[in-house]
């Protein structure tokens, strides 16, 4: 479905809690954000039917999101649910990867098609450091059994943060040339907590492609990676892998933005960094059918801004966390 600007969206993420298990500097305050009650958040068979309806108006693209979605209990009958529609052609997760081993054996039989991992830091200390609680082997572990699955591509994504880990972009970009990983530098978005922290903190992704160019080289252009991100890939010289870029604040990438965003407790967002929501939860609660729900995605479709105006500030108090990644 094309919305007021030409943009074709087809593409929903689906935060299926706010819950995490780790406590990122840049996302939550140490003793978390005060969680929604259980009643509160969509169930399973609800997302399903949310994403049923998405599919009659254009949507084939699904990513799970959270909080971290692992920690959804029974999430594997989501991904059932949603691989059984065949207008859906592609499943994906993000996740920060602590409980991805042992669990990407089931999730690809289940229909999980590639998996994006948020991971600031290659450095067991720092990592914990970032996020609070969390141990690097974990997430390398999930890493790896990623790439034995072929979950491909596999993609790391990495917030890009001056003082905290601005040092290791270089051993970021040496993964890529040494396996078959796409490594995703974000631009650091003043988002809930991370707001005032923020801003001494920036760092664009110009100047990591500048720092990069100086350890290694011209990077190599024009490249290509499955997904519908609006990340910019280059390429070192002879690499496996990719180094994209996600450049929210120092270049919007807004007029090719093709996506939907739905919270955990039902409510339906065109923009992240947009106020408006347009509330699922209730109408599937009092019975709505496929067909309501989706003039009501499509309602949502054709309010979509043209633009963020993230220049304006954050004014919402909830986290990125509680909206979903």
């Amino acid at each position: 479905m094309m919305d007021d600007y030409k943009r074709n969206i087809n593409y929903l993420r689906i935060s299926v809690t706010d819950r995490c298990n780790l406590r990122c500097v840049y996302c939550m305050p140490p003793e978390g954000v005060k969680q929604t009650p259980h009643w509160e958040i969509l169930s399973l068979e609800e997302i399903s039917r949310v994403v049923d309806a998405a599919s009659d108006i254009g949507i084939r693209k699904i990513r799970i999101t959270g909080g971290e979605p692992l920690v959804r209990k029974n999430i594997l009958e989501l991904f059932q649910a949603i691989s059984a529609n065949p207008a859906i052609d592609d499943l994906s997760i993000t996740t920060n990867g602590v409980l991805f081993a042992d669990m990407a054996e089931d999730l690809k039989k289940a229909g999980l098609k590639r998996v994006n991992f948020s991971l600031d830091s290659l450095v067991p200390e720092n990592f914990k450091d970032i996020t609070r609680v969390g141990k690097f082997d974990d997430v390398w572990r999930g890493i790896r059994k990623a790439l034995e699955l072929e979950l491909h591509p596999v993609k790391l994504n990495v917030v890009a943060v001056r003082g905290v880990n601005d040092g290791e972009f270089a051993d970021f970009a040496r993964l890529s040339r040494e396996m078959p990983l796409h490594i995703r530098f974000i631009e650091l978005m003043p988002i809930g907590e991370c707001n005032p922290w923020a801003v001494g903190n920036f760092i664009s992704a110009e100047e990591i492609i500048q720092r990069l160019q100086q350890e290694f080289g011209p990077l190599e252009t024009q490249i290509k990676v499955t997904g519908s991100g609006p990340a910019k890939y280059y390429r070192l010289p002879g690499a496996r892998g990719t180094i994209g870029f996600i450049t929210a604040i120092s270049e919007h990438f807004c007029g090719s933005c093709n996506r939907l965003r739905l919270t955990a407790n039902g409510q339906l967002r065109p923009c992240l960094y947009g106020n408006q929501e347009f509330d699922l939860k209730t109408p599937l609660r009092n019975g709505a059918g496929r067909q309501e729900l989706a003039a009501l995605m499509a309602k949502a479709i054709r309010h979509k801004p043209g633009r963020h105006h993230m220049q304006d500030g954050w004014t919402d108090r909830r986290v990125m966390s509680q909206i979903g990644g």
